[in-house]
């Protein structure tokens, strides 16, 4: 169930469907998954030991997170509340809004994070220091 945040944004984890077999399970994204068109996928692979990614927050841009291969950690953050959300299953997705500052973090070896977005890559779409982040989602008060 998603979590509510001071400006009404929700995110949640979600199942993705699982067709079991036993030659190996096969997991699908498609448009009727996600909330959003797919304009965008990529992936982040050998991130280093203590290695961090993400530091940003998206203005408009909404993405699902899935971990393909081992596990890693997300912290989300509203400008109010923070919560971290692990994630180690190819058969759940966290769907992140626009409006939330992400970290991740505590990437186990050989991991995968796969990113379903709804835009392609937009500089002017991300918020890359905190502080600017804070007056964004400030700006809803």
């Amino acid at each position: 169930m998603g979590n509510t945040f001071k400006h009404t944004m929700k995110f949640e984890i979600i199942d993705l469907p699982k067709i079991k077999d036993p030659r190996g399970n096969l997991s699908v994204i498609e448009k009727d998954i996600i909330p959003f068109a797919i304009e965008r996928v990529y992936f982040l692979y050998d991130v280093p030991s203590g290695a961090e990614r993400g530091g940003h927050a998206h203005k408009e841009q909404k993405e699902l997170l899935v971990a393909l291969s081992g596990s890693f950690t997300v912290l989300l953050d509203d400008g109010t509340y923070r919560e971290e959300v692990c994630l180690n299953a190819p058969d759940k997705g966290l769907l992140i809004p626009s409006g939330y500052w992400r970290e991740l973090k505590k990437f186990s070896s050989g991991s995968v994070c796969l990113v379903v977005s709804s835009g392609v890559f937009d500089e002017e779409d991300y918020i890359r220091e905190y502080d600017k982040f804070k007056l964004f989602v400030n700006r809803f008060s």
